[in-house]
């Protein structure tokens, strides 16, 4: 049973008096603090600051009254939210780190489920049912005639039936205007691919956000643990007077942004979870723990050889070269409009008056004399010409979000590969120097300190740094059509990988 959290505020007003009070029967009775405390120095190893593995991913909870079942292999934290600003600010981060929904199953529920990838397929069924319409021959006309009715030699009148009608289609117009109609298909099977690799780039993105936002939640949280040790020792520190207010109002200031950074990266994060759940296309799907590795190594990709490979794939190139090509159908369509289609009759007549039975028979055509469709034969050129432009423009998009995803990714790969293999152990060794050096009188505790605060800002640096490489490599995973991504084994980033 958890308790609330009224009562754990009831709980530290207790602690708060007693701490209080114990402090006063202390200085009171005259106790004194030794220059060099050992208890004043942190509990913790340079190595571990802070104590958090960046490929086991923290779960952070989405409510401060969640439970746990069993489903689909993981721990599905049911949450609702509530606009309360009290309920938000209690939420906290639960301690099971193994079980959660990994990349794989959220891209998974995407491929069935999400609504724009349904649309789309739809889509192909409508232009197949347009270009199935645009082969089929026109329907006779079927007229029943009467005339002369009650004529006095003939009272009976002349009646024709039926008269048929029937537009023979020449210069395989049917045929062109079919073909033109097929491209269209060809068209929306391509928008089925190309919309799979963009919803697939969004869900992984907002994947990677959330796995992000719940590092550094934990790593911030860390963080505040070692800053409130440190706020502690510094007053102590003041109290033996060998720091300063000045020395000992900056840490509290670290120590307030930290909580401060904290808080808004925990409000983040049921944000973070609903844009990835909308992406799937499940929007009400219930909260969860989001697993995920952001030390995997990915590929060190050519820039040149990603531009040649993905403009010889991509869908949306292929559907413009297809546009070029119906638009070329679609201008012999319209320079055969004016070859006429012929319309042939015929039909049964029974003349009353003189008591025959007579067969008719009859042929007709327009004459393109005037109308020699020349206003659509223009359209249709430019319609070509534009079509050819339009390659070039998509290859030229193409191109433009793969160079700026690239220049991203190398960008943050290189920072993440120096944080791993240069800064974070460097900034580790300047934390071990300065502690020994502080043991033996060597340095001031607030160069310990310092050390400290390089060590954690480095650790932030290098999380924002993968979460770049991670939504970037994303971005160039869509454009080069992958489904099973990543594939890379779980090994770190290496420098001069």
């Amino acid at each position: 049973m958890f308790k609330s959290h009224e009562g754990y505020r009831q709980i530290g007003k207790r602690i708060e008096i007693a701490t209080i009070f114990c402090v006063t029967i202390t200085m009171l009775c005259g106790c004194s603090i030794p220059s060099r405390p050992t208890e004043m120095l942190l509990p913790i190893s340079a190595a571990s600051l802070p104590a958090v593995d960046l490929r086991n991913l923290p779960v952070v909870p989405v409510s401060n009254s969640s439970t746990s079942t069993s489903e689909s292999g993981g721990a599905v934290v049911q949450a609702s939210f509530s606009a309360n600003k009290q309920e938000e600010a209690n939420q906290t981060i639960p301690s099971d780190k193994t079980s959660g929904i990994g990349l794989s199953e959220f891209i998974g529920t995407t491929a069935e489920r999400n609504p724009r990838l349904a649309q789309v397929n739809w889509a192909v069924e409508a232009a197949r049912g347009r270009a199935l319409q645009a082969g089929l021959y026109p329907n006779p006309t079927v007229n029943i005639l009467g005339d002369e009715l009650g004529d006095r030699t003939g009272p009976g009148g002349i009646w024709t039936t039926p008269l048929v009608f029937q537009e023979i289609v020449t210069a395989n117009k049917l045929g062109i205007s079919k073909a033109a109609a097929l491209k269209e298909v060809d068209q929306a099977t391509l928008m089925v691919i190309s919309q799979r690799y963009r919803i697939f780039t969004d869900v992984r993105q907002n994947y990677f956000e959330v796995v992000v936002l719940q590092q550094r939640a934990e790593v911030l949280k860390g963080l505040i643990e070692l800053a409130e040790k440190s706020v502690d020792n510094a007053n102590k520190l003041l109290k033996a007077k060998e720091v300063s207010d000045l020395d000992v109002v900056q840490l509290e200031v670290d120590l307030e942004r930290y909580r401060a950074d904290f808080d808004a990266t925990k409000k983040a994060i049921p944000a973070a979870y609903r844009r990835l759940a909308a992406s799937v296309g499940v929007n009400d799907m219930p909260y969860a723990n989001v697993l995920g590795d952001l030390e995997l190594l990915l590929p060190d990709y050519n820039l040149e050889s990603l531009r040649r490979y993905i403009i010889s794939i991509h869908p949306d190139i292929r559907s413009a070269q297809i546009g070029v090509e119906r638009a070329q159908l679609v201008l012999k369509r319209a320079e055969v409009e004016p070859i006429p289609n012929i319309t042939l009759s015929t039909g049964y007549t029974r003349q009353n008056q003189n008591r025959s039975n007579d067969w008719d028979i009859g042929v007709g055509l327009p004459v393109p004399l005037w109308n020699r469709n020349q206003g659509n034969i223009g359209a249709a050129k430019a319609m070509v010409s534009e079509a050819n432009y339009e390659v070039v423009r998509i290859e030229n998009e193409i191109v433009n979000r793969l160079a700026t995803s690239f220049a991203t990714y190398a960008s943050a790969r290189k920072r993440a590969e120096k944080y791993k293999s240069a800064i974070l152990p460097r900034a580790d060794k300047t934390y071990e120097l300065s502690l020994k050096g502080y043991h033996g009188g060597q340095f001031e505790y607030l160069r310990v300190l310092e050390a400290q605060r390089t060590v954690a800002e480095a650790r932030l640096e290098y999380l924002r740094s993968l979460g770049e490489l991670w939504r970037a490599a994303s971005e160039i995973a869509g454009l080069m059509l992958e489904d099973k991504w990543p594939l890379s084994p779980n090994v770190p980033i290496e420098e001069g990988k």
